[in-house]
């Protein structure tokens, strides 16, 4: 009497969570000389998971859950830092969930926010790691927020730097979800910070020789005041190795259109990621080209806003960029549409470019900082628009580098104030810093 396959449900069972145990039966009962129909009452017509020549069981694939982590942060000045941590992050598991806190969380515990909401996560959302965003996430982990974060949005572990994020009273911000034992840590990035940054344009302020020599007493201040000691040397160390954590590391293919943007990309913003965006779509392959520290000073105008009015400086001075090349092109490459990167790209978009990187078209959006005039009336882009492949787009967002600094720069007393605090932990964090593994 042979039984159904449904009634054997504990021997397949057996089957497929003790392949070799089944097999060694199989290939016990062979040398015995028995034959397979021993086993009918199992029901193994085709044995579909037998091999033939050693008669073991292959262990049936089962669907694999899909972890997915979260993690959460202000992203305020988006940098290659944050762009790091998610990274890893999202190296824990299978889909990343990000959380932005909201701007009323962010004053409450760390001081006004630069940027808007809408900005921080348009920024966030354009990461080539994150899989979906939470807007308006609290500061701290409550068990409430947890739990959603648990039941709702299916989340396995919450992630975070292995720099303490403590509230207003001292707690740690995490310690909920470490007690509940769905805590992982990443390694901070070293070298940079939202404060640094904050910091680096402060401290631009300072140079009376960068704009013509104006002073004005409410903006130099102490140094010290500002928590900036420092601040506007980078003290970021760039690897190959995090080059590579960050390019898709791939070409084009031989018959892909090729679309190439050039520009600075100083203090990376929402501006930057639409303008990328929109150039994306207009090809198959987006080639970013970064201009050097030394073509940024010389070909960008700067403007800062001090005391009430508008000072245009004839070149950006020595303390711009505020981030350096290799800071700009990670936050560049970080982005989701962006294919690949040329570093320290020529300011004029030659022949020779054109044909190195089979580039089809050549676009530029129309808000912008650089002022071509500068370099004896040359025209970048002459090469691309006498070839017919040259494009102007429409910027989707009216933001600038300079625009972003102004905004820290007309409110930074309390800007001074937030770094001011924000550099006794981060004095604290090194003093006791110790080796964290990881990338």
């Amino acid at each position: 009497m042979t039984m159904d396959y449904e009634s054997n449900n504990w021997i397949w069972d057996g089957v497929y969570n003790f392949p070799h145990l089944f097999g060694g039966l199989m290939l016990t009962a062979a040398l015995l000389g028995l034959s397979t129909s021993y086993f009918g009452v199992i029901g193994l017509p085709h044995l579909p998971y037998l091999r033939s020549d050693l008669g073991i069981f292959y262990k049936k694939k089962r669907d694999k859950k899909r972890i997915r982590v979260y993690m959460d942060g202000c992203f305020d000045l988006m940098h290659y830092g944050h762009a790091n941590a998610l990274r890893q992050a999202k190296a824990l598991g299978d889909e990343l969930v990000v959380g932005v806190v909201s701007d009323e969380e962010i004053v409450a515990n760390k001081g006004p926010p630069v940027l808007s909401m809408e900005e921080r996560l348009a920024l966030v959302s354009g990461l080539k790691w994150v899989d979906e965003v939470i807007a308006n996430a609290p500061y701290a982990i409550t068990e409430q927020f947890m739990h959603k974060l648990f039941n709702d949005y299916k989340i396995d572990y919450i992630i975070h730097g292995d720099d303490p994020c403590l509230l207003p009273d001292g707690t740690d911000a995490y310690a909920l979800a470490k007690r509940a034992g769905r805590y992982k840590q990443i390694k901070r990035t070293e070298g940079v910070s939202s404060t640094d940054i904050v910091g680096r344009i402060l401290s631009s302020t300072k140079d009376e020789k960068a704009c013509g020599g104006h002073n004005d007493a409410s903006v130099k201040g102490d140094r010290n005041e500002s928590g900036s000691k420092g601040a506007h040397l980078s003290q970021f160390l760039p690897t190959s190795r995090r080059i590579v954590q960050f390019s898709n590391g791939k070409a084009p293919g031989p018959n892909a259109r090729v679309v190439y943007i050039d520009g600075a990309f100083d203090l990376f913003h929402a501006g930057h990621v639409e303008i990328l965006k929109s150039a994306r779509q207009l090809g198959d392959f987006l080639l970013v080209g970064i201009h050097d520290d030394h073509t940024v000073r010389y070909f960008y105008l700067d403007a800062l806003i001090l005391n009430q009015f508008m000072v245009n400086c004839k070149h950006r001075g020595k303390h711009c960029p505020i981030m350096h090349l290799h800071e700009r092109s990670l936050s560049v490459l970080a982005c989701r549409c962006v294919d690949e990167v040329i570093i320290g790209a020529p300011w004029e978009v030659t022949k020779d470019v054109i044909t190195t990187f089979n580039i089809s078209l050549v676009v530029h959006g129309t808000c912008s900082e650089n002022n071509s005039s500068l370099a004896g009336e040359i025209d970048p882009y002459s090469v691309p628009k006498s070839m017919g492949i040259f494009e102007l787009l429409e910027s989707p967002k009216n933001i600038t580098t300079t625009s972003v600094a102004q905004r820290i720069i007309a409110n930074h007393e309390a800007y001074m104030k937030r770094n001011a605090k924000k550099a006794e932990s981060e004095k604290k964090y090194y003093a006791e810093k110790k080796y964290v593994s990881g990338d």
